[in-house]
């Protein structure tokens, strides 16, 4: 298990036919050698999983990695009422050149492509107690 640091970068699609680097997230969270979330690991050390949202025109978010009701979503505040949920968060391989889904929480569902996983400066090395 190594804590990693994530890029999401919006892919090709309506509106953004070249896709986009101005609008993504970066993320840390546990993740096992084949690429897959450390749900143990999550667990142990849940307040680790930060998020920081990038929007060009919006502005920034800095939230959390939420799981709820089964449920894995980006969350910026308190409620469930801003939380971007992850389509199929525990099935992805999070390697680069891979695709995830974000719902918003009006329904809008944007396709992202991971372009880099990385190291987590200080945390790479953390063993869940």
């Amino acid at each position: 298990m190594a804590w990693m640091r994530v890029r999401l970068e919006l892919a090709r699609g309506p509106g953004f036919p070249q896709g986009s680097h101005r609008h993504g997230y970066e993320f840390v969270l546990p993740l096992l050698p084949d690429g897959r979330l450390d749900r143990h690991a999550y667990g142990m050390a849940p307040e680790l999983c930060t998020v920081h949202r990038f929007w060009e025109g919006e502005g920034d978010f800095v939230g959390e990695l939420v799981h709820l009701d089964g449920k894995w979503a980006f969350s910026y505040a308190p409620g469930t009422d801003d939380d971007e949920a992850i389509v199929h968060f525990t099935h992805h391989l999070y390697r680069e050149d891979e695709y995830v889904t974000i719902r918003e929480p009006g329904g809008t569902e944007h396709t992202f492509r991971i372009v880099r996983v990385t190291p987590a400066p200080g945390l790479s090395a953390r063993q869940p107690a």
